[in-house]
C-alpha cells in the first residue's frame, strides 16, 4: 500500500522525522527509545543480555540490511547521520541504481546529495544505511519536490543469519552485500542477522528469527563455532538441531535453508582446539540437517559451502582466506541467489507491503 502526498504545482521542502512512515523504512523491527535521533533496530534489544556478550550486543545494533525508501520527483535528499564507528558506506540507490556512496567518520553528519529527475517523473530513492556501524537516524530532508509518498515492500521476505559472512566485511557498499544482492535481483524484502564473529546458535537469535516475519530463511553456521572451538564433535549437531527446532517453532512451512561453511583453505584440515576440522564441522553440520528430513522436515534445505565457494576458488572469492572481496560478493550473489531461486514459497507466503511494518 502507498502512502503519502501528491503535491500541488510549486517544489515543496519537507523535513521528516524517524518513524515517518513515508519513509518506508525496511529490515527493521523497531526503534529504540530514545529522543532525537534514533536508531532503528534490526531485532529487538530487549534481550540481548541473554547472549552475555557486550560484542554481540553491540554488533546487534548496527544497520546490517537497514533500508528506508521513497517514491519522488525530489531534486535534493539532506541526512542528518550518527555513525558508531566511521568509515562503513552509506548507498542512495535512485531506481536501482546507485547514485551516491558516501563514507563518513564517527559522530554526527548532516549530508546532502543532489538526485537525478527526470522531467519531474517519480523514482523511487532508496538509502542503505552503513551495515558495520550503529547508526542513528536525524531528520530526512527532501527538496524541490512535488511527490512525496512512500515506497511499496512487496515481494518474499527474505531473512538471513550468519557470520561475517553474511554480515559481510568487505562489501563494496551495504547495497551490494550478498544478501542485498540476493534480495535486488529477486525482488525479494531482506532481514538480515548477521553479526561477525558472534554466530554461535545463541538462543536470543534463534527465539528472533522463530517470532519474525518470513518467507525464505537462510542460516549460515558454523564458521565461528570451528574458529573459536565453541563445540566439539558431540554438541555441535545437537545444538544446530535445538537451533533449527526453535525456528521451526514459529515458522512450521517456511522453506529454511542451512548453507553449511565455505570453504578456507588453511582451516579446512587443521584441528581446533575443540578437536574439529573445518570439514568435520561441515560434515556435523549438514548431517544435522540430514537428521531433522529423516523426522520429516520436508521444508528444509541443504546449501553446502563447499560447492558455493569451492577451495580452487578461494584465491579470487576472498580477500584473506576467509571473508569474500567486494567482487566475491557479487560471485555469491549469482551461486546461492540461483540456489535460493528454485525453492518453492511456502504455502502461507506474503507479499502485502506493510504486513510487518515496525510500529
Amino acid at each position: 500500500m502507498t502512502t503519502g502526498t501528491a503535491r500541488a504545482p510549486g517544489a515543496a521542502v519537507e523535513r521528516l522525522v524517524p518513524g515517518d512512515p513515508r519513509l518506508s523504512f525496511d529490515g527493521i523491527a523497531g526503534w529504540d527509545r530514545g529522543s532525537g535521533a534514533r536508531l532503528p533496530l534490526r531485532m529487538p534489544v530487549d534481550r540481548l543480555a541473554t547472549a552475555m556478550s557486550a560484542n554481540f550486543s553491540r554488533l546487534a545494533r548496527t544497520t546490517a540490511g537497514v533500508r528506508f525508501a521513497v517514491r519522488t520527483d525530489a531534486t535534493a535528499l539532506e541526512l542528518e547521520v550518527d555513525l558508531d564507528p566511521g568509515g562503513s558506506p552509506l548507498d542512495i540507490r535512485v531506481d536501482g541504481i546507485l547514485a551516491h556512496r558516501w563514507t563518513g567518520g564517527p559522530g554526527r553528519h548532516r549530508v546532502a546529495f543532489p538526485l537525478p529527475v527526470t522531467d519531474g517523473t517519480p523514482a523511487d530513492v532508496e538509502v542503505w544505511l552503513p551495515h558495520l556501524a550503529v547508526t542513528r537516524i536525524g531528520a530526512v530532508t527532501l527538496r524541490g519536490h512535488r511527490h512525496l509518498l512512500a515506497a511499496e515492500r512487496t515481494g518474499r521476505r527474505l531473512l538471513v543469519h550468519g557470520s561475517s559472512l553474511t554480515h559481510c566485511m568487505y562489501a563494496a557498499g551495504p547495497s551490494e552485500t550478498w544478501p542485498a544482492l540476493v534480495a535486488a535481483e529477486h525482488g525479494w524484502r531482506l532481514r538480515n542477522l548477521g553479526f561477525a564473529g558472534e554466530a554461535y546458535l545463541d538462543p536470543v537469535v534463534a527465539r528472533t528469527i522463530r517470532d519474525t516475519p518470513a518467507d525464505l530463511i537462510v542460516l549460515e553456521l558454523g564458521i565461528n563455532a570451528y574458529i573459536r572451538g565453541a563445540f566439539t564433535a558431540r554438541s555441535w549437531g545437537p545444538a544446530v538441531c535445538g537451533f533449527l527446532d526453535t525456528v521451526r517453532d514459529g515458522h512450521p512451512d517456511t522453506p529454511v535453508v542451512v548453507l553449511t561453511p565455505l570453504s578456507s583453505p588453511d582451516r579446512e584440515r587443521a584441528v581446533n582446539s575443540a578437536g574439529l576440522t573445518l570439514e568435520g564441522a561441515r560434515s556435523l553440520t549438514a548431517e544435522a540437517v540430514r537428521v531433522l528430513q529423516r523426522l520429516g522436515d520436508r521444508r528444509l534445505h541443504l546449501l553446502d559451502g563447499l560447492a558455493v565457494a569451492p577451495v580452487a576458488d578461494a584465491a579470487k572469492l576472498y580477500a584473506d582466506g576467509l571473508h569474500p572481496t567486494a567482487e566475491g560478493e557479487h560471485v555469491l550473489a549469482g551461486r546461492i541467489g540461483a540456489e535460493l531461486a528454485r525453492i518453492p514459497p511456502g504455502p502461507e507466503a506474503v507479499t502485502e507491503s506493510d504486513e510487518d511494518a515496525p510500529g
